[in-house]
């Protein structure tokens, strides 16, 4: 099993955008230090929700200050960059890092960032499939050519080529964010891990893995990689003595953060959007994932484990909003949760 953190950078009501980003570069330093596998790196625009517009810069400011943990993006957002340009970040990162950096991808959603960038709804409603695929290409070939719908362009050599990284892996690995049975099948065909939201309980969770199984030997794909495929799964986990305590702490921090930063999103096109209630939507997170003492947390990985064949987990750990509170749950994450996975 393996286990990382789950960073978004997330503004909590009071604090400066600064104040959140350092944050979230601390929490992944500590998370180095305390011995996890990865660290997960959200992005998103315009929004308090997360400060962070750029995983791939991130990722590469966390991989210049790391040495061992590997960095992935949870999500970069596909449908708002154009796939060539965020192929070669990834390349570049995978070649410097000696092969640590992971490009989580996804389609985010219908917000004003599609106007802004340019990209328009369509990348967003139809286009994603043609863009994942040419990132795909663009990772794993020697030159890439495009005569698709969205994206034509003549043959041009990859630079740098992900081959060219001193390591076994032909290039980064990617891992697809799947919300719905379409985007299952999506990753599935394409034998690409997925990445499912920290909203998701394990029976749904469990269900979308079988999914991705049918469809990936539908599909053709080797039985060796259906049978190996590392999905990963997001939640929370908060430590503390007592699990009333870790609960009361998130129930005091994330509440806030969750209204200004959900509210904050804006659609695209004026579309009708539903809004979870803040206060109950961190009273299920804190049921669904390891929020409690160190032996609940331990307990309740394995489960989800057990139950949905998972066996890496990204783990929101800054709920607390707090610095020296992130530190501190990361640290115990490391010492007093992870030797007993392992």
């Amino acid at each position: 099993m393996r286990v990382g953190s789950f960073v978004l950078a997330a503004q909590f009501p009071g604090q400066g955008q600064g104040e959140a980003l350092h944050r979230a570069v601390r929490s992944a330093e500590v998370s180095e230090e305390a011995g996890l596998d990865t660290v997960w790196l959200a992005e998103h625009h315009f929004v308090p929700y997360g400060t962070c517009p750029s995983a791939v810069t991130l990722a590469a400011i966390l991989l210049g200050r790391t040495s061992r943990i590997r960095v992935g993006t949870a999500v970069s957002v596909l449908p708002t960059a154009h796939p060539v340009t965020l192929g070669e970040q990834a390349s570049l990162l995978h070649v410097t890092s000696g092969g640590r950096f992971t490009l989580g991808v996804g389609r985010g959603g219908p917000w004003v960032d599609l106007e802004v960038f340019g990209t328009g709804l369509r990348a967003y409603e139809q286009d994603f499939p043609e863009s994942l695929d040419l990132l795909v290409r663009w990772l794993r070939e020697p030159a890439v050519a495009a005569s698709g719908e969205r994206f034509s362009f003549r043959e041009v050599p990859v630079v740098p080529r992900p081959s060219e990284a001193l390591t076994d892996a032909p290039g980064p690995e990617v891992v697809v964010a799947c919300t719905s049975p379409a985007s299952v099948r999506l990753a599935a065909e394409r034998g690409l891990p997925m990445l499912l939201g920290m909203h998701v309980g394990d029976e749904e969770k469990a269900e979308m893995v079988t999914l991705w199984r049918q469809h990936a030997r539908a599909a053709g794909r080797p039985a060796e990689e259906t049978a190996r495929a590392a999905h990963v799964s997001a939640g929370v986990c908060q430590i503390a003595d007592r699990r009333t305590d870790a609960a009361e702490t998130l129930l005091k921090a994330m509440p806030g953060w969750l209204k200004q930063g959900l509210e904050a999103h804006v659609t695209v096109d004026g579309r009708a959007r539903a809004t979870r209630d803040p206060l109950a939507y961190t009273e299920l997170l804190c049921g669904l994932h390891p929020v409690g003492t160190p032996r609940l947390c331990v307990d309740r990985l394995a489960a989800t484990s057990e139950r949905t064949g998972i066996s890496r987990f990204a783990l929101l750990v800054e709920g607390s909003g707090d610095l020296a509170a992130t530190e501190e749950n990361v640290r115990r994450l490391g010492a007093e949760v992870l030797p007993h996975l392992r």
